[in-house]
């Protein structure tokens, strides 16, 4: 008899889709095509030479490097878990190691806390829109999703505090230059949000992988650094998850999450029974490269991303027309368009990718319940200036083509 696998697989397996970026990758990596759909850094920013001289320094020692390809202990690293604490301490949020718990990727936190907190039906409020790879980890537990609007300062405070008021306690929100749309909450809604959180006894996820790339304004104080109580780290509403993804390199996997002891407990027994630890040798590396290139390697990203967005605003400033508006992000990767009603974001890039050479991401895929429609995602991270131009260029053009068939 065949084994029919559709009726083996779990309800929970089949609640995952694939994600419409990395399908969309794949297409857009072809070299006469310009790319703004990927959020990834610009390899050409990796620091090869000080990985080069970490992995030799490792290797030489043969005392540490044999430490380092053995077995380690699941929370992570002490000496990695300690720059981690330093680091927060640094932006105002004191927290202790035992509060620290490392992760294979902020994507990893995500999963861990989607199968901590959720369960079918469970309510998590998430931005409109969202990162599409935590709906993605979110919804393998099948909850109900509660969108709320953002606007120029964050969340809509009326639609957060209907939604704790309606029986949600767990929200996903990204204060600092958010994937897709690029915006920041100003303090003053962080500090109201932190206060309809504690009003209701809810649990903020906090997404920081972007708040070191921060390019020009006022650095605001994380929700984390802000979530004091009586300068207890474990009394707090807010857990954080952080990833040296964007400010070393992705291929270390190095990601942590930041929460009160309870949870962290809790999370180390999930991370036991799943993957036991985090590579031992590439925590060790991020360690020693974090010592040895901060603050200076996050200088040399913010000056060229900078650069990178300023040529993409001056472009959008000059070619799209005046009914497209979009996004002025003042650190991250992202700037967020939003179209004329009349353009489906999604036969928009199939054209662009066929006439105008140039991928972008839909937007709708960022949407917990499916609208934006007439939204889209550009990412100028790993594209050279002289071609954000030129393809922003070509892009306008398309756009004013088909809003006037």
């Amino acid at each position: 008899m065949t084994v029919q696998w559709n009726d083996l697989i779990a309800r929970d397996a089949r609640a995952l889709t694939a994600s419409e970026i990395r399908d969309l990758l794949k297409v857009a990596d072809r070299p006469e095509i310009t790319s703004f759909a990927g959020g990834v850094p610009d390899p050409a920013l990796f620091p090869l030479d000080t990985f080069k001289t970490i992995y030799h320094d490792l290797t030489s020692d043969e005392a540490a490097g044999r430490r380092s390809l053995q077995y380690s202990i699941s929370e992570g690293l002490p000496a990695l878990r300690h720059w981690i604490v330093d680091d927060l301490a640094a932006s105002g949020a004191v927290r202790s190691i035992d509060n620290i718990l490392i992760t294979c990727g902020a994507q990893q936190g995500l999963d861990l806390l989607a199968r901590l907190l959720l369960e079918p039906g469970r309510e998590i409020v998430v931005e409109k829109p969202s990162y599409l790879g935590a709906m993605q980890a979110f919804s393998m537990r099948r909850p109900t999703y509660v969108g709320i609007n953002m606007d120029d300062d964050g969340p809509v405070l009326a639609e957060l505090d209907a939604a704790f008021a309606g029986g949600a306690r767990v929200a996903y929100l990204a204060p600092d230059f958010q994937n897709p749309t690029g915006r920041s909450y100003t303090l003053e809604r962080r500090l109201a949000v932190l206060e309809i959180a504690r009003k209701y006894g809810a649990v903020i996820l906090e997404d920081a992988a972007y708040s070191k790339l921060s390019y020009e304004g006022d650095v605001v104080p994380s929700l984390l650094a802000l979530d004091e109580v009586d300068g207890d780290p474990d009394a707090g509403t807010v857990i954080q998850l952080g990833s040296f993804s964007k400010t070393l390199v992705p291929a270390l996997r190095i990601g942590w999450v930041c929460a009160p002891r309870t949870v962290i407990e809790r999370l180390v027994l999930m991370t036991q029974a799943s993957d036991l630890h985090v590579s031992t040798v590439n925590q060790e590396v991020a360690c020693r490269a974090a010592r040895d290139l901060f603050p200076g390697h996050l200088e040399t990203l913010r000056d060229a991303y900078r650069h990178k967005r300023d040529t993409m605003l001056a472009a959008l400033d000059e070619f799209m027309p005046e009914y497209v508006s979009y996004t002025r992000p003042e650190g991250g990767m992202f700037i967020w368009l939003t179209l004329p009603e009349n353009i489906d974001s999604r036969q928009l890039l199939a054209q662009a990718l066929e006439d105008a050479k140039v991928a972008f991401v839909p937007g709708q895929a960022f949407f917990c319940d499916q609208s934006g429609r007439n939204t889209a995602r550009l990412s100028f991270a790993t594209e050279k200036p002289e071609r954000i131009r030129n393809g922003i260029e070509r892009l306008a053009l398309l756009i004013k083509r088909v809003h006037n068939q």
